[in-house]
């Protein structure tokens, strides 16, 4: 069910709506109002994400996805490797195969916090003033500090606008002795206006039934929608898709979130920006994108990912 009309044009983070003397109040307090002017244009912002949210205009974007740290406890860590074959390499493969490795770039970033939603709420509270009247908001973490986030979102949203949990569940790690093995991240969605927003059911990717003989071949060949629990391997370290950045979030969760809550030619909103996966999503999409990060090894991932594509813009380095 499409419950959106789709907004015409991009207005970028122009004020608009508002009184004239609220528009120059706000332009005044808010330094990057006017920064974005290019409608066709994606950008990529190096710096502080929280100064960056309070200088945008409120409802100026259709949807926010962000995956912050987890607060790990941990500087996530992750090296690159490339493996080639070689009959005197130093891995041994399948089949008894011999591989030569070849250790690549290393990136990192501090994942400790003193008082985590200290950090996250001020963040989350500019998320909802940017987002439009019909935009949605997608927050990543994982069992660590989910609920929490959970109680502060539905202080900043309302609880009526809470949509779903989403579970973001893989095989892949090690396996503890003495608990069961967290495999899932967890997705908070949540919508601004619970009785009007997009969620574009007939556009979502289809999945297999898992018993396909009791729904008749018609159903069976078009499959069936996605519930709240999601099945999706990682990123492959040295795959094809893998950037090496650490915590890289596969390409078809971004695709979904986005297909699903976004109209093509939408702004969608990442201030974690990570690897830049939001971004690539997006532009596949046919979305625009505005992504943050202060880290300047994201951005050096960002620039090299996004060599290929038009009209990307980098911003503050």
């Amino acid at each position: 069910m499409k419950l959106l009309v789709r907004d015409a044009g991009w207005r970028g983070l122009l004020m608009v709506g508002m009184c004239r003397s609220n528009r120059l109040a706000h332009a005044a307090a808010r330094p990057y109002t006017t920064a974005v002017m290019n409608a066709l244009s994606s950008h990529v912002h190096f710096g502080d994400n929280l100064a960056f949210l309070r200088g945008m205009a409120s409802a100026s974007v259709d949807l926010v996805y962000v995956d912050p740290p987890f607060n790990t406890g941990k500087v996530q860590r992750k090296t690159r490797m490339k493996t080639s074959s070689d009959e005197k390499g130093d891995r041994t493969g399948f089949g008894g195969r011999r591989y030569a490795t070849e250790i690549g770039a290393s990136t990192e970033y501090s994942d400790i916090f003193d008082d985590y939603m200290a950090f996250l709420e001020p963040r989350l509270r500019e998320a909802y003033r940017v987002l439009k009247p019909t935009g949605a908001l997608y927050l990543h973490l994982d069992y660590r500090e989910v609920h929490y986030a959970k109680v502060l979102l539905d202080k900043v949203f309302g609880r009526e606008c809470f949509q779903n949990e989403i579970i973001w569940a893989y095989d892949y790690g090690g396996r503890p002795k003495n608990r069961w093995p967290a495999k899932h991240d967890n997705i908070l969605y949540y919508v601004k206006d619970h009785a009007h927003f997009t969620f574009n059911r007939e556009d979502i990717d289809r999945i297999p039934y898992m018993a396909p003989g009791l729904v008749g071949p018609e159903k069976a060949a078009r499959g069936k929608l996605p519930t709240d629990t999601w099945w999706q391997t990682i990123v492959p370290p040295g795959g094809r898709e893998s950037t090496g950045y650490a915590t890289q979030k596969p390409l078809p969760i971004l695709r979904r979130i986005i297909t699903a809550s976004s109209n093509p030619g939408e702004l969608v909103l990442d201030f974690f920006a990570g690897s830049g996966t939001t971004g690539v999503a997006a532009a596949e999409l046919g979305r625009r994108f505005l992504l943050v990060d202060e880290n300047p090894q994201a951005i050096e991932v960002m620039r090299k990912r996004f060599e290929g594509l038009p009209d990307v813009i980098f911003v503050g380095q």
